[in-house]
């Protein structure tokens, strides 16, 4: 089943074309990659799909219905969520209360506060940070910033999560665990397209990958399909 579809969007900054004409979608249940060099509008893409940017051409629809135009805070109620290149975490309060407000801004206002409570511990127990709920964001390795990102999304009750770029400055051990967690969510049942340069985790976790370059798609199918595509190589992976 359909769940996200992008057709001719395009975004422009200045002179500049960020987005060209690009046509996309995501089946529900689906883990799709979105790769391609620095650059290529892999974040504006999902800023156009989040309403973080509006579209200047084409339409995105979600569920059939059109999010081209809405707020962002009204796509986050349909069920999409998302984290960001750069964490965006609030550093002063704690994790607990991080999650909380995902909560809180996902729920309908008559959700009693002792549910709010027992799903919040529920996602900090889904991704492995229920030892460390009380302590500040800001005193957390980057890995757990990450992962306070993770659980706020998931706490606004997605059934699409954009995940961007979450496994970038992690080592090796902490991104085979990212990678179990991206998977773990998949098989709750939340669809995820997720923009990722560590190319372990891409061609291993991925159903479908798309190509970006500078703005358009140039390619797309199985890990696979992508990796030996000559045009891919030749623009990104190398040789």
């Amino acid at each position: 089943m359909l769940m996200l579809e992008g057709k001719g969007v395009t975004k422009y900054f200045g002179g500049l074309v960020a987005v060209s004409n690009v046509d996309f979608n995501v089946e529900r249940g689906e883990i799709v990659g979105l790769i391609g060099p620095n650059g290529a509008g892999k974040t504006t893409l999902f800023n156009l799909i989040s309403a973080a940017l509006s579209t200047q051409q084409g339409t995105i629809t979600f569920k059939d219905i059109k999010i081209t135009g809405m707020k962002p805070h009204q796509i986050c109620k349909l069920g999409i969520a998302r984290t960001f290149q750069s964490v965006k975490i609030f550093p002063n309060i704690s994790v607990m209360d991080n999650v909380m407000l995902g909560a809180l801004f996902g729920k309908s206002s008559g959700t009693s506060s002792e549910v709010l409570l027992k799903e919040t511990e529920e996602i900090l127990e889904f991704v492995g940070l229920s030892d460390i709920k009380d302590v500040p964001a800001k005193d957390l390795t980057l890995v757990n910033q990450k992962r306070v990102e993770v659980a706020r999304a998931l706490a606004t009750d997605p059934e699409l999560l954009l995940l961007d770029e979450l496994m970038a400055g992690l080592n090796h051990t902490e991104i085979s665990e990212t990678m179990e967690m991206v998977t773990r969510i998949r098989d709750n049942g939340i669809t995820i397209l997720m923009i990722e340069h560590v190319m372990k985790a891409i061609m291993s976790i991925c159903d479908r990958i798309v190509v970006l370059h500078h703005g358009e798609i140039i390619a797309e199918g199985t890990p696979e399909e992508v990796s030996t595509s000559k045009k891919v190589i030749e623009v990104y992976l190398g040789e």
